[in-house]
Protein backbone atom coordinates (compact mmCIF):
# COMPACT_ATOMS: atom_id res chain seq x y z
CA UNK A 1 0.00 0.00 0.00
CA UNK A 2 2.96 2.27 1.02
CA UNK A 3 6.32 2.35 -0.17
CA UNK A 4 9.23 4.51 0.30
CA UNK A 5 12.52 4.35 -1.46
CA UNK A 6 15.17 6.25 -0.45
CA UNK A 7 13.43 9.42 0.26
CA UNK A 8 15.64 12.03 1.04
CA UNK A 9 13.89 15.75 2.39
CA UNK A 10 16.09 18.51 2.33
CA UNK A 11 14.83 22.32 3.41
CA UNK A 12 17.02 24.85 2.30
CA UNK A 13 17.26 28.53 3.43
CA UNK A 14 19.85 30.44 1.53
CA UNK A 15 22.96 28.78 2.28
CA UNK A 16 21.49 26.54 4.80
CA UNK A 17 20.20 23.28 4.13
CA UNK A 18 18.53 21.30 6.88
CA UNK A 19 18.59 17.71 6.32
CA UNK A 20 14.44 16.19 7.45
CA UNK A 21 14.82 13.07 6.00
CA UNK A 22 17.78 10.78 4.80
CA UNK A 23 17.34 7.68 2.83
CA UNK A 24 14.20 6.29 4.54
CA UNK A 25 12.63 2.88 3.04
CA UNK A 26 9.56 1.78 4.17
CA UNK A 27 7.06 -0.68 3.25
CA UNK A 28 3.60 -0.71 4.77
CA UNK A 29 1.21 -3.24 3.44
CA UNK A 30 -2.71 -2.97 3.21
CA UNK A 31 -4.23 -3.30 6.15
CA UNK A 32 -1.27 -3.10 8.60
CA UNK A 33 -1.08 -0.77 12.06
CA UNK A 34 2.24 0.70 11.78
CA UNK A 35 3.67 2.95 14.50
CA UNK A 36 6.45 5.64 14.00
CA UNK A 37 8.48 6.73 17.53
CA UNK A 38 11.02 9.08 17.75
CA UNK A 39 12.05 12.29 19.55
CA UNK A 40 10.78 15.91 18.76
CA UNK A 41 12.89 16.86 15.39
CA UNK A 42 13.60 13.54 14.79
CA UNK A 43 11.24 13.92 11.15
CA UNK A 44 8.54 12.33 12.19
CA UNK A 45 5.98 15.51 10.79
CA UNK A 46 7.63 15.69 7.55
CA UNK A 47 7.57 12.03 7.01
CA UNK A 48 3.91 11.92 7.89
CA UNK A 49 3.69 15.24 5.29
CA UNK A 50 4.98 13.11 2.60
CA UNK A 51 2.89 10.23 3.33
CA UNK A 52 -0.19 11.77 2.96
CA UNK A 53 0.62 13.81 0.00
CA UNK A 54 1.14 16.88 1.54
CA UNK A 55 4.65 17.61 0.33
CA UNK A 56 6.81 16.10 -2.07
CA UNK A 57 10.58 14.16 -1.40
CA UNK A 58 13.55 16.40 -2.36
CA UNK A 59 14.53 12.41 -3.88
CA UNK A 60 13.84 9.01 -3.68
CA UNK A 61 10.69 7.86 -4.54
CA UNK A 62 6.88 7.52 -2.85
CA UNK A 63 4.32 4.60 -4.50
CA UNK A 64 0.70 4.71 -3.00
CA UNK A 65 -1.04 1.75 -4.33
CA UNK A 66 1.57 1.08 -6.28
CA UNK A 67 1.58 4.61 -8.29
CA UNK A 68 4.66 6.87 -7.89
CA UNK A 69 2.88 9.94 -6.63
CA UNK A 70 5.72 12.34 -8.21
CA UNK A 71 4.01 11.50 -11.38
CA UNK A 72 0.07 12.73 -9.76
CA UNK A 73 -1.04 16.08 -11.13
CA UNK A 74 -2.23 18.49 -8.38
CA UNK A 75 -5.69 17.45 -8.88
CA UNK A 76 -4.02 13.98 -8.28
CA UNK A 77 -2.65 14.50 -5.54
CA UNK A 78 -5.68 16.73 -3.83
CA UNK A 79 -7.85 13.61 -4.78
CA UNK A 80 -5.64 10.98 -3.13
CA UNK A 81 -5.74 13.09 -0.07
CA UNK A 82 -9.38 14.08 -0.36
CA UNK A 83 -10.47 10.28 -0.84
CA UNK A 84 -8.31 7.64 0.10
CA UNK A 85 -6.48 9.27 2.97
CA UNK A 86 -7.68 10.36 6.40
CA UNK A 87 -6.00 12.29 8.84
CA UNK A 88 -6.42 12.94 12.46
CA UNK A 89 -4.17 15.64 13.96
CA UNK A 90 -2.99 15.81 18.01
CA UNK A 91 -5.07 18.82 18.15
CA UNK A 92 -7.90 17.92 16.24
CA UNK A 93 -8.21 20.86 13.65
CA UNK A 94 -11.78 20.97 13.69
CA UNK A 95 -14.15 24.26 13.05
CA UNK A 96 -15.18 25.71 15.98
CA UNK A 97 -18.39 27.17 14.87
CA UNK A 98 -19.25 23.97 12.99
CA UNK A 99 -21.32 21.45 14.90
CA UNK A 100 -20.04 17.84 15.31
CA UNK A 101 -21.29 16.25 12.34
CA UNK A 102 -20.77 19.46 10.10
CA UNK A 103 -17.18 18.81 10.32
CA UNK A 104 -17.42 15.37 10.20
CA UNK A 105 -19.14 15.84 6.72
CA UNK A 106 -16.60 18.71 5.27
CA UNK A 107 -14.89 16.15 3.54
CA UNK A 108 -17.75 14.69 1.51
CA UNK A 109 -19.15 17.94 0.66
CA UNK A 110 -15.73 19.30 -0.54
CA UNK A 111 -15.71 15.78 -3.07
CA UNK A 112 -19.71 16.32 -4.24
CA UNK A 113 -20.46 13.10 -2.25
CA UNK A 114 -24.11 12.00 -1.94
CA UNK A 115 -26.16 11.15 1.32
CA UNK A 116 -23.91 13.48 3.10
CA UNK A 117 -25.55 13.70 6.14
CA UNK A 118 -26.48 10.37 6.80
CA UNK A 119 -23.10 9.10 6.63
CA UNK A 120 -21.85 11.74 8.84
CA UNK A 121 -24.44 10.30 11.56
CA UNK A 122 -23.27 7.16 10.90
CA UNK A 123 -19.77 7.81 11.30
CA UNK A 124 -20.25 10.10 14.29
CA UNK A 125 -22.40 6.79 15.76
CA UNK A 126 -19.24 4.29 15.05
CA UNK A 127 -16.94 6.61 17.05
CA UNK A 128 -19.60 6.22 20.19
CA UNK A 129 -20.69 10.42 19.60
CA UNK A 130 -24.56 9.98 18.02
CA UNK A 131 -25.96 11.61 21.29
CA UNK A 132 -23.28 14.73 20.42
CA UNK A 133 -23.39 15.32 16.79
CA UNK A 134 -25.04 18.73 16.82
CA UNK A 135 -22.63 20.16 19.62
CA UNK A 136 -19.85 22.01 18.81
CA UNK A 137 -16.16 21.76 19.61
CA UNK A 138 -16.44 23.98 22.50
CA UNK A 139 -19.07 21.73 24.01
CA UNK A 140 -17.00 18.51 23.87
CA UNK A 141 -14.45 17.19 25.61
CA UNK A 142 -10.76 16.69 24.62
CA UNK A 143 -11.90 12.79 23.70
CA UNK A 144 -14.59 13.59 22.56
CA UNK A 145 -13.23 16.05 20.18
CA UNK A 146 -10.86 13.36 18.82
CA UNK A 147 -13.75 11.31 18.06
CA UNK A 148 -14.99 13.65 15.90
CA UNK A 149 -11.62 13.85 14.11
CA UNK A 150 -11.44 9.97 13.76
CA UNK A 151 -15.37 10.13 12.69
CA UNK A 152 -14.27 13.14 9.67
CA UNK A 153 -11.43 10.48 9.13
CA UNK A 154 -13.44 7.31 8.32
CA UNK A 155 -16.31 9.02 7.04
CA UNK A 156 -14.84 9.11 3.40
CA UNK A 157 -14.12 5.07 3.89
CA UNK A 158 -10.29 5.48 3.41
CA UNK A 159 -7.50 3.46 2.41
CA UNK A 160 -5.10 4.39 5.11
CA UNK A 161 -5.46 6.92 8.32
CA UNK A 162 -2.51 8.75 9.15
CA UNK A 163 -2.25 9.90 12.24
CA UNK A 164 0.26 12.89 14.20
CA UNK A 165 0.04 12.13 18.26
CA UNK A 166 -3.57 11.51 18.35
CA UNK A 167 -3.24 11.05 22.44
CA UNK A 168 -0.85 13.57 22.60
CA UNK A 169 -2.88 16.31 23.92
CA UNK A 170 -5.24 13.82 26.24
CA UNK A 171 -4.78 12.42 29.86
CA UNK A 172 -4.03 8.35 29.95
CA UNK A 173 -7.13 7.38 30.37
CA UNK A 174 -8.81 9.12 27.91
CA UNK A 175 -5.78 8.35 25.21
CA UNK A 176 -6.54 4.60 25.91
CA UNK A 177 -9.97 4.92 24.85
CA UNK A 178 -9.09 6.90 21.47
CA UNK A 179 -6.64 3.91 21.48
CA UNK A 180 -8.86 1.13 21.92
CA UNK A 181 -11.24 3.03 18.50
CA UNK A 182 -8.52 3.28 16.54
CA UNK A 183 -7.62 -0.87 16.52
CA UNK A 184 -11.79 -0.67 16.46
CA UNK A 185 -11.23 0.95 12.61
CA UNK A 186 -8.30 -1.10 11.89
CA UNK A 187 -10.38 -4.36 12.47
CA UNK A 188 -12.02 -3.08 9.24
CA UNK A 189 -9.25 -3.49 7.05
CA UNK A 190 -7.81 0.28 7.08
CA UNK A 191 -4.52 0.83 6.73
CA UNK A 192 -3.04 2.79 9.95
CA UNK A 193 0.05 5.11 10.63
CA UNK A 194 0.71 6.35 13.75
CA UNK A 195 3.48 8.83 14.69
CA UNK A 196 3.90 8.83 19.24
CA UNK A 197 6.27 9.44 20.91
CA UNK A 198 4.37 7.31 24.09
CA UNK A 199 6.15 3.58 23.79
CA UNK A 200 2.66 2.09 25.29
CA UNK A 201 0.85 3.49 22.21
CA UNK A 202 3.58 2.41 20.11
CA UNK A 203 3.30 -1.31 21.29
CA UNK A 204 -0.54 -1.10 19.63
CA UNK A 205 0.31 -1.51 16.41
CA UNK A 206 1.14 -4.47 14.66
CA UNK A 207 5.14 -3.20 14.35
CA UNK A 208 7.01 -0.05 15.65
CA UNK A 209 9.60 2.12 13.24
CA UNK A 210 12.01 4.48 15.22
CA UNK A 211 12.78 7.53 13.55
CA UNK A 212 15.93 9.42 14.59
CA UNK A 213 17.58 11.91 12.69
CA UNK A 214 15.61 11.45 9.74
CA UNK A 215 16.62 7.52 9.98
CA UNK A 216 14.42 4.70 10.14
CA UNK A 217 15.01 1.17 12.18
CA UNK A 218 12.35 -1.18 12.86
CA UNK A 219 11.51 -3.77 15.46
CA UNK A 220 8.52 -5.66 15.06
CA UNK A 221 6.22 -5.29 18.23
CA UNK A 222 4.20 -9.00 19.19
CA UNK A 223 1.68 -9.39 22.08
CA UNK A 224 4.26 -11.09 23.50
CA UNK A 225 6.75 -8.42 23.80
CA UNK A 226 7.03 -6.74 27.52
CA UNK A 227 6.87 -3.16 28.50
CA UNK A 228 10.80 -3.20 29.28
CA UNK A 229 11.65 -3.98 26.01
CA UNK A 230 9.34 -1.37 24.85
CA UNK A 231 11.28 1.05 27.16
CA UNK A 232 14.73 0.45 25.85
CA UNK A 233 16.67 3.43 25.36
CA UNK A 234 16.45 4.88 21.96
CA UNK A 235 20.44 3.58 21.45
CA UNK A 236 20.20 0.18 22.60
CA UNK A 237 16.42 -0.44 20.25
CA UNK A 238 18.84 1.15 17.27
CA UNK A 239 21.59 -1.65 17.96
CA UNK A 240 19.12 -4.48 18.18
CA UNK A 241 17.27 -3.16 15.01
CA UNK A 242 17.02 -5.10 11.57
CA UNK A 243 16.77 -3.24 8.15
CA UNK A 244 13.19 -2.78 6.86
Amino acid sequence: MIELDDVHKVYRDGPLEVHALRGINLKVARGEFVTIMGPSGSGKSTLLHILGCLDHPSSGAYRFDGQDTSRFSERQLALTRNRRIGFVFQSFNLLLRETALENVTLPLLYAGEKDVMARGRDALAAVGLDGRMHHRPGQLSGGEQQRVAIARAIVKQPDVILADEPTGNLDTQVGHSIMDLFRTVHARGITIILITHNPDVAKLGDRSVWLRDGQLSERVLTNAATDNALRESPTQWLANDTDI
